[in-house]
C-alpha cells in the first residue's frame, strides 16, 4: 500500500514539473533573455522607411506568413496563424516581453539565416530582402502592435513617437 502512495506521489510530482515547464507567458520557451546581436552584415539593416505604418505592406506580410503568396514559405505552419506556436520550439510572437528584445535587424537576420540548433531554417534563398522585411513587419504585429524599431534609441517605441521625432529633426 505504501508503494502505491509513493508511486502516485511520483506521478503527481512529474506531472507538476511538466505543467510548470509548459505554463506561463512564453509557452515553455525558457527564460526571457536577449538574443545575440546581429552579425556585422545585418547590424545596419533596418525596416525600409515608412513601412512600420504601411497597412499594404503589413497585409503582404500576412499573406507571406500564412503561405498564400509563396507556397514554399509558410511561417504559420510552425508559428501559428495568430503567432501562437503550433510546433514545439517555435518562437511565440505574442510574447511582447521577449520580442521587444529583438531589434529589427536581429529579426531580419534570424529570418534570413535561420537559428542554429533549431528547426528554424534560413529563408533568404526563397525570399527577397523586401519579403523578409514584410515578414518582420507582420510578425511584430502579434506582440508589438503599434511599435516601430527606433534605430537611434535602439529600442521599440510607439510608431507615432518616431514619426514626430523624425519630423522635428527635419525642421
Amino acid at each position: 500500500m505504501n508503494q502505491m502512495k509513493i508511486g502516485q506521489a511520483g506521478i503527481l510530482f512529474a506531472l507538476g514539473l511538466v505543467m510548470a515547464a509548459c505554463g506561463g507567458e512564453g509557452g515553455g520557451e525558457g527564460p526571457v533573455v536577449p538574443p545575440p546581436p546581429a552579425p556585422a552584415e545585418y547590424a545596419d539593416k533596418h525596416m525600409p522607411a515608412g513601412w512600420w505604418t504601411d497597412a499594404g505592406k503589413l497585409e503582404e506580410g500576412r499573406k507571406l506568413f500564412i503561405g498564400e503568396t509563396n507556397p514554399d514559405v509558410n511561417c504559420a505552419s510552425c508559428h501559428g496563424k495568430d503567432g501562437k506556436p503550433v510546433k514545439a520550439g517555435a518562437r511565440d510572437f505574442r510574447n511582447g516581453e521577449r520580442m521587444k528584445l529583438y531589434s529589427d535587424s536581429v529579426w531580419f537576420w534570424r529570418i534570413s539565416e535561420g537559428v542554429p540548433n533549431t528547426k528554424m531554417k534560413a529563408w533568404k534563398s526563397k525570399l527577397s530582402d523586401e519579403d523578409r522585411w514584410k515578414l518582420v513587419l507582420f510578425e511584430r504585429s502579434f506582440g508589438l502592435a503599434g511599435k516601430s524599431w527606433d534605430a537611434d534609441k535602439k529600442q521599440w517605441a510607439d510608431s507615432g513617437e518616431i514619426k514626430v521625432a523624425a519630423a522635428d529633426a527635419a525642421k
